[in-house]
């Protein structure tokens, strides 16, 4: 492997105020490998004031953000990038324009990781409005059949860091339900922010619970170990086609102004996280 550390951007998909991006940067310190430096990446005030992107007119509105940042990213040589929201918002569209980095997303991530540890999972999910979007990416990605069902906690995605006991008693309820009833032997929390709560529900359920924020950062690290290693890079073939670099330039749009708001640096063989200027 080249000396260089792996170079991973987190993309949280929301514009603004960054407001979540410590969270993320919290998680990628405690996380990810000695030699792995992340970054973790919101989009700009401009993009619109997103705190979350759970409807589909959000999700809508960022899909151009994520685009012009997944690009950005490719030409900083970043090794992969993980989009941060359990929809995997745009995660084809960003893989098309993506050259040689790597891209995946909560979703797809915690679904193969689940996969690999048990034959049946539950998701937990915030609110019931999600449901039927994230049951049409789960089947996507191939994992249907050991789909054991989504137990929702009514909460927003913006609720889940206000009181983290409300938060936890609610996680426990349904994973609970989704053990006992729907035979789930692992569980996988449907929403990055969810993250810090999957040690607690492990312990009180006794199934291995899987944090997507997590998930998502690892499978991008492990995939980048795997392109150095093993020279695994994208495919440009038939479906996987990029766009022709001639056409983006006549179009326009994809790499002037301001592509990132807020940006933390996790560095490699750092103790913690180090703020960068966007």
């Amino acid at each position: 492997m080249s000396e260089n550390p792996l170079k991973i951007m987190y993309l949280s998909p929301v514009a603004g105020s960054g407001a979540h991006d410590d969270v993320f940067a919290k998680m990628a310190g405690e996380h990810k490998l000695p030699s792995t430096e992340v970054h973790v990446a919101s989009l700009p005030e401009g993009q619109g004031r997103f705190s979350h992107i759970e409807f589909r007119a959000y999700e809508a509105m960022v899909t151009r953000g994520i685009i012009r940042a997944t690009r950005q990213a490719a030409r900083e040589g970043f090794d992969a990038l993980a989009i941060g929201c359990f929809y995997d918002t745009a995660l084809h569209d960003a893989r098309e324009i993506s050259g040689d980095m790597i891209v995946t997303a909560p979703c797809v991530a915690s679904c193969e990781i689940a996969a690999s540890i048990s034959n049946r999972f539950g998701v937990i999910v915030g609110r019931r409005k999600w449901v039927n979007q994230m049951s049409a990416t789960v089947r996507e990605h191939g994992h249907e059949h050991r789909l054991a069902g989504f137990y929702h906690v009514e909460l927003g995605v913006t609720d889940f860091q206000k009181d983290h006991a409300e938060t936890e008693r609610r996680l426990i309820e349904a994973g609970r339900k989704a053990v006992e009833e729907g035979f789930a032997e692992s569980l996988i929390l449907g929403c990055t922010m969810e993250v810090g709560f999957y040690h607690d529900v492990e312990k009180k359920l006794g199934v291995p619970v899987i944090d997507p924020s997590i998930a998502a950062l690892k499978r991008a690290e492990y995939a980048a170990i795997l392109k150095r290693q093993c020279g695994w890079k994208p495919s440009r073939k038939w479906s996987s086609e990029a766009p022709p670099e001639d056409e983006i330039a006549y179009i326009g749009g994809f790499d002037d102004g301001e592509i990132f708001g807020n940006r933390i640096v996790v560095q490699a063989e750092e103790p913690g996280p180090a703020r960068k200027a966007a």
